[in-house]
C-alpha cells in the first residue's frame, strides 16, 4: 500500500474525526464557488487499477471547512493533474488558484 499526503499531515495535532466535526455540511459548495480553497482531495484505488476514485474533497470558504462537490467521480492514474485541469477549464475554474493540485492525497 502506498500513500501520499497522509491524514496526519492534513489534520496536524488533532484527529481526522475532530476535523470532521468542524465541517459545515450544510455549506456544501461546488468547486466553482468564488473564494473557495481546496484543502484536501482524497483519491483511492487498488494496485493494477488504471483509475483513482474520489473519496472526498474538503475546502475552506469564508473561514469555514466545507465539503466540496466536484464534477468528476474518478480520474485516470496516469495524468491525474492534467485530467483535473481539463475538468477545471470546462467549468472556468483556475485549478492552481483553487489549491486542488497541491492538496491531493492518494492511497493505493
Amino acid at each position: 500500500m502506498s500513500e501520499t499526503n497522509p491524514i496526519a499531515d492534513f489534520v496536524g495535532e488533532g484527529t481526522f474525526h475532530e476535523f470532521l466535526e468542524t465541517v459545515d455540511y450544510n455549506a456544501q459548495v461546488y468547486w466553482t464557488e468564488p473564494g473557495l480553497y481546496v484543502t484536501r482531495l482524497r483519491l483511492l484505488s487498488d494496485p493494477g487499477c488504471p483509475m483513482w476514485g474520489v473519496s472526498y474533497c474538503f475546502g475552506r470558504l469564508n473561514g469555514k471547512n466545507v465539503k466540496v462537490m466536484l464534477p468528476f467521480h474518478d480520474l485516470p492514474k496516469w495524468g491525474v493533474r492534467k485530467a483535473i485541469v481539463d475538468w477545471a477549464k470546462a467549468d472556468n475554474v483556475y485549478a492552481k488558484k483553487l489549491g486542488i493540485l497541491e492538496n491531493i492525497s492518494t492511497l493505493c
